[in-house]
């Protein structure tokens, strides 16, 4: 009986956190309507680069995966897993924005 309460509270949390969310988005929406602004601010389009973003991000959690399994005979495993995923996808976020960067420039 006990076990049930941490899944109902961890979707009660969820619930309540999109209802906050959504509920503020439509009041901030609804006064620059009636003040006569545009609420097109809040169309923040992705850039296109927006997915390439993502799979450079991915590919190097991929790698930081992989390198924490050859790490966790020399190290802790928990250690060698959380700083290698933590490292490699940080370095593939700096690779992303350069790439993105270069590719921007080139236009």
């Amino acid at each position: 009986m006990e076990g049930i309460f941490v899944p109902i509270g961890f979707f009660l949390a969820l619930f309540a956190i999109l209802y906050v969310y959504w509920t503020t988005r439509t009041k901030e929406r609804l006064a620059l309507i009636d003040k006569g602004a545009d609420a097109s601010i809040f169309k923040g389009g992705e850039s296109k680069y927006a997915l390439l973003k993502w799979g450079i991000f991915m590919i190097a959690l991929a790698v930081g995966v992989i390198t924490g399994y050859a790490l966790s005979g020399v190290i802790d495993e928990v250690a060698a897993f959380f700083t290698m995923i933590l490292f490699c996808g940080g370095l593939g976020l700096i690779v992303a924005y350069l790439v993105t960067s270069a590719l921007l420039k080139k236009e």
